[in-house]
């Protein structure tokens, strides 16, 4: 039975509501200790690639086309692992996708809550 799946930005509180908080993003966010994240994991291998998020560039105008290419990307033998690993969790904890993104509506971590949701 599928979870709640939520996602935001690791520099906010946490909370008891987060279940299992997976860091999403391929680089560490600037300026956060490792002990201030309150992490249970940190899954880079989920993320976008690097050519796919250089890209992007968190423009919103480009989302739905980095949103087409990131799923693509969730099928690759490169990402396969990882995201069928954030999938187990979903199934059997609440789940908190974090990403150090200012626009999390526009995110990996969005994209990634989304298609956890469908796949469940």
């Amino acid at each position: 039975m599928a979870k709640q799946i939520t996602y935001r930005r690791v520099y906010e509180g946490t909370s008891p509501a987060d279940g299992k908080r997976v860091l999403v993003d391929r680089v560490w966010p600037r300026g956060m200790r490792k002990e201030e994240a309150h992490l249970d994991e940190w899954l880079r291998e989920v993320a976008p690639s690097s050519d796919l998020r250089k890209w992007y560039a968190h423009e919103p105008s480009r989302f739905t086309e980095f949103r087409r290419r990131y799923l693509a990307e969730l099928r690759d033998a490169g990402h396969r692992q990882a995201a069928e690993h954030l999938r187990d969790i979903a199934a059997h904890d609440t789940l908190t996708l974090l990403t150090a993104t200012k626009d999390v509506d526009h995110s990996q971590a969005a994209v990634l809550a989304e298609w956890l949701a469908e796949k469940q």
